[in-house]
């Protein structure tokens, strides 16, 4: 599975609570500015995909037990919960200006001190990202971050990205980091804890490798530049700098360095093999040893023959350890990892062994002899040690039936993070290209017994999602994605069984469904060989494959008709076409250009609309043929989305443009003869429709926009006459321009699609109507009972701090609501409340529960979060009542 995914803008858990404590990303050295408030309370979550996407690195620190993180190229950063064995989300905080800083090249855990954090990011060196890299720390494991912008920028989804780790952190003296650059920067270096850097000027090799020096796009022709950095910790005393240091170089000739005087001087470690890029380079400091993981090629995808050397750091030899001779390698080596409880065991991938399967070595005796994770018995029969258990996530299995030696589900690809809980070595993790794999009893692998292998990933989710569809029967949401194709979700809190299959698209591209018969979908999308086209005549759980009329090359944009007899399909590769069936043979549409995008009236099923470059078409015959609108002022480019209101016919709505023209929310309701441009809004990408809110006579809008100078999530009740902002600072998952649609069933529900984080769908608090200024809800039922109240600041800087609550029903009976309130002593404001809802007359605070955490069981707990200003002290409440009665604190 090849990914390199990019926006199309630029190229132009349990399902876990999102809310929570939110991370809090900020702009510049200092805690971000509260953001306008959402005039109410979402509760945000993802649909359970798990996983889905490249996971390149995986780092345990190495002080405190459980404690470990996991990077993606495009989706942020992770933190493991051991308590729920689920991964919860460091980034969502991330704007949309700074889409790129969802891309992660690097995480680095402080070894002296657990509760910071750093994170290299950045997605594209060249033109693609807008902005430059960063380096955030974090001192409360990433729930908040502050930020360093760098002078360049880093490559998280750029060749090369699983080598690593690039950042990393002095485990004597933690002030000190070191962060390799791609793009011939350098190394660098900062000494005051990553707040800020400067290039290490006589560090004596920037970097030489390139992946394709004729790639005009400056993707595959960056230099992929210093790509790990690895402290001998032996080599200093707690408080003082780490004398020897080692620094892998992209540079076939010249891949590895050393320091002996913390970083004042740089030589080539004397002889290193030459021919192979050093992908890892991991110590075991007990037993004086370097290992490093060659292949002759960057990655993740490339390689061809590697090798893995042991270097003896007392005396300067290297031995060639491979566990096979390099004339029978078709791979390169990456993954690398030693069991720090015993040190002489190591591991290692073949992370670019794609057929039959990755493969993974180990050995205990240092690298003297080593064992694989499989075998052949008789060719093409293999003999694994291990069983996998992909029960959690089936849909990994991808309905394949392949032949022997391959194997489904694979054991892996593009396995370059690997690593031994250092505190644990039975449990093991290792990214792919879709998941994290675990094992928990690894040392059966010495025993002869057979170790477990199962997805660890639940509450990571990382994939593209292009387009998205709610209908108003069968599975509430369907959606199409990079990299995995889509799924159909009946439950958006379980992992789906597959899919899409027959045929599986590596990446689908646009869906639809008859508006009129939701039982017909039609997909389209991208694949190697086969056709580009599949139809369904049960809501999505069967498919079968269509016909490509000639010289498609790419799926494009695919729309059904009101009532399913009919598809209008823009692929890529040739012009618009028609079919009346289920695409057995297709016919050229005239009046259109080719690569437009194409939709459905949603009444009318000989009604067509498109859009290509600033021009509306619209077709009254089911496709053959398609007029030119009269229609001005649209935008002139195509990032721009749009979509008929159901049950309306001629009621269009498009959103799109640029900042260097037209750009905002237009709206038409005579077929797109004309339209007219809503007011106050500044920019929009995406619009959607969902069930109208009670009392409202037109169904409800959303858009992912810029409105008042903010951008977000945005809601309209009244036909776009007032709009509310439905997320926060706290949930913007970076670029949100892919679709958007409401659930026609669900009032108030919206499905987001994200280039990384998944699928995201927001619940509201709001059960009321009319103008969408806001909707009462039903008065706060009084709790009786006890309760016990525990406040705890949890992050604190000048002006400024966060705090988390948690409310407990210390009584014996359950509540239906409830409502608690505080007063501040020292004048303290609150600014923003994730999970509850609440206001602030002079010093007293209330807080009550949003409709999903109204309900609080005896025993039971509820938390809420929220930020505020301070000045002078900020002493925390010591009363807290609820409906009348005092709180016990906690």
């Amino acid at each position: 599975m090849r990914r390199t995914r990019i926006l199309t803008a630029v190229l132009a858990l349990a399902a876990g609570l999102l809310a929570g404590t939110p991370p809090a990303l900020a702009t510049a050295d200092a805690p971000a500015a509260p953001a306008p408030l959402a005039a109410e309370s979402y509760t945000w979550r993802n649909a359970r995909i798990d996983g889905g996407g490249f996971v390149p690195g995986i780092v345990f620190n190495r002080k405190e037990k459980n404690l470990a993180y996991a990077r993606t190229d495009i989706g942020g950063a992770y933190r493991w919960q051991e308590s729920s064995r689920t991964w919860t989300p460091l980034l969502d905080s991330v704007g949309w200006t700074e889409w790129g800083h969802t891309g992660v090249v690097s995480l680095a855990s402080d070894p002296v001190d657990p509760d910071k954090v750093f994170a290299a990011v950045g997605t594209y060196t060249n033109g693609w990202d807008p902005t430059n890299g960063a380096v955030l720390r974090s001192a409360d494991r990433g729930a908040s971050w502050r930020k360093t912008d760098l002078p360049f920028k880093l490559g998280g989804n750029m060749p090369g990205r699983g080598m690593g780790e690039r950042l990393a952190v002095d485990p004597n003296k933690d002030s000190v980091l070191y962060l390799g650059a791609p793009s011939g920067k350098g190394l660098w270096r900062s000494t005051d804890a990553g707040v800020t850097w400067s290039q290490v000027t006589n560090f004596p090799n920037v970097g030489t490798y390139v992946q394709d020096p004729s790639d005009t796009s400056g993707y595959a022709s960056d230099n992929q530049g210093i790509v790990w950095v690895t402290f001998d910790e032996s080599t200093g005393t707690a408080g003082t700098a780490t004398k020897t240091i080692y620094v892998g170089v992209a540079d076939q000739g010249n891949a590895v360095y050393r320091s002996t005087d913390a970083g004042a001087t740089w030589q080539r470690l004397a002889g290193q093999p030459t021919g192979h890029l050093a992908h890892k380079g991991v110590l075991d400091a007990v037993n004086g040893y370097l290992y490093v993981a060659y292949s002759d090629k960057g990655g993740p995808y490339d390689g061809g023959k590697g090798r893995l050397y042991r270097y003896a750091t007392a005396t300067g030899t290297w031995t060639d350890i491979s566990p096979v001779a390099e004339a029978d390698t078709s791979y390169g080596f990456s993954g690398l990892t030693v069991d720090r409880q015993h040190p002489g065991t190591v591991m290692a991938t073949a992370y670019s062994s794609w057929w039959p399967d990755t493969q993974i070595f180990r050995s205990t005796n240092s690298g003297g002899t080593w064992t694989k994770a499989w075998d052949y018995s008789s060719y093409p029969n293999r003999d694994n040690r291990y069983t996998m258990d992909v029960s959690s996530v089936p849909w990994l299995t991808w309905g394949a039936n392949p032949s022997p030696p391959e194997q489904t589900p694979k054991l892996g690809w593009m396995t370059e993070a690997l690593e031994i809980d250092p505190f644990n070595s039975d449990r093991m993790m290792y990214g792919t290209g879709a998941t994290i794999y675990g094992t928990e009893d690894l040392t059966k692998w010495d025993s002869g017994a057979k170790f477990t292998v199962r997805p660890m990933v639940q509450g990571l989710e990382e994939t593209a999602v292009n387009d998205l569809a709610s209908p108003p029967s069968g599975a509430p949401l369907l959606s199409a994605l990079g990299d995995v194709g889509g799924f159909r979700h009946t439950d958006l809190t379980k992992v789906p069984a597959m899919m899409y299959t027959s045929p599986n698209f590596t990446t689908t591209t646009s869906l639809d469904y008859a508006e009129k018969d939701p039982n017909t979908v039609v997909r389209v999308g991208d694949q190697d060989a086969g056709p580009h086209v599949a139809f369904s005549t049960d809501n999505g759980a069967h498919w079968f494959a269509g016909t490509d009329p000639s010289g498609v090359s790419g799926g494009g944009t695919v729309a059904a008709a009101a009532d399913g007899s009919r598809f209008v399909w823009s692929p890529q590769g040739t012009g618009v076409q028609y079919t009346t069936g289920f695409g057995s043979s297709w016919s050229a549409a005239s009046g259109i250009p080719a690569g437009a995008a194409v939709e459905s009236d949603r009444v009318d099923p000989k009604t067509f609309y498109g859009f290509k470059s600033g021009t509306f078409y619209v077709s009254s015959d089911g496709g053959a043929t398609f007029t030119a609108s009269a229609a001005t002022g649209l935008p002139s480019g195509d990032s721009v989305r749009f979509k008929a209101l159901p049950g309306t016919k001629g009621d269009v709505w498009l959103a799109g443009g640029a900042s260097d023209g037209a750009y905002g929310l237009w709206h038409s309701t005579d077929s797109g003869a004309t339209f007219t441009r809503l007011s106050g809004i500044e920019q929009a990408d995406t619009i959607g429709f969902g069930k109208a809110a009670p009392g409202a006579s037109y169904q409800t809008l959303f858009t992912s926009a810029k409105i008042g100078g903010v951008r977000g999530i945005f809601r309209s009740t009244d036909k776009g006459a007032s709009w509310t902002r439905v997320n926060d600072d706290a949930h913007q998952w970076g670029w949100t321009g892919g679709a958007i649609t409401g659930d026609p069933r669900v009032y108030g529900r919206v499905y987001v699609a994200t280039n990384g984080r998944g699928i995201v769908y927001g619940d509201t608090s709001d059960t009321g109507g009319g103008s969408d200024g806001g909707g009462g809800t039903d008065p706060t039922p009084t709790p009786t009972g006890a309760c016990t109240v525990t406040y705890k600041v949890t992050n604190q800087w000048s002006g400024g701090f966060q705090a988390d609550v948690q409310l407990t029903n210390s009584g014996t009976t359950a509540w239906s609501g409830w409502s608690l309130g505080w007063t501040f002593a020292d004048g303290q404001k609150v600014s923003q409340v994730w999970n509850a809802e609440h206001t602030q007359t002079g010093a007293a605070v209330t807080v009550k529960n949003v409709g999903w955490n109204a309900g609080v069981a005896a025993g039971a707990s509820v938390g809420f979060g929220f930020t505020g200003s301070w000045s002078g002290t900020n002493t925390k409440p010591t009363a807290f009542t609820l409906g009348g009665r005092t709180c016990t604190t906690g």
